[in-house]
């Protein structure tokens, strides 16, 4: 299934490289890219990229009140390759999945359906929720026995 792919920046970091005489110098980036389908099913991933302010290269540099959009995301997209980009793919899928084949609780269990199960899932998950907030039990030895 072919999707169309859209990317945004989300947030930035930036700091000052005083031995390169560079200001406010992109560090850090928050972005999200958003997958769709032919029938407009979509799912996004959030993602974070840094940069090590040493390797920027001064001859190369864009100063902030330049910087647009584009650059920055050509800068994400060429580490987000390989592995990484797969499976940020296979997330946008398992959502759009998700939307187009979802997992709904049952309303009644096949052997009893005079019972709903919404009544026992919500008991099952208020007991489930109670046990979560306890403390964990404290420790005996066999020898305090």
């Amino acid at each position: 299934m072919a999707l169309t792919y859209t990317w945004k920046i989300t947030g930035l970091k930036k700091t000052n490289v005083p031995s390169a005489n560079l200001t406010n110098v992109v560090v850090g980036t928050r972005w999200e890219v958003t997958g769709a389908d032919a029938d407009g099913n979509s799912g996004t991933f959030h993602g974070a990229t840094p940069f090590v302010s040493s390797e920027i290269d001064p001859n190369n540099f864009i100063d902030w009140g330049n910087l647009t959009e584009a650059p920055v995301l050509g800068w994400i997209k060429s580490i987000v390759v390989g592995g990484y980009a797969q499976h940020i793919n296979e997330q946008i899928m398992k959502q759009i999945n998700q939307v187009k084949n979802p997992i709904v609780d049952a309303d009644f269990l096949p052997w009893d359906p005079t019972t709903p199960v919404s009544a026992n899932a919500a008991a099952i998950g208020a007991a489930a929720m109670a046990n979560a907030a306890a403390p964990p039990p404290t420790p005996v030895s066999l020898e305090d026995l």
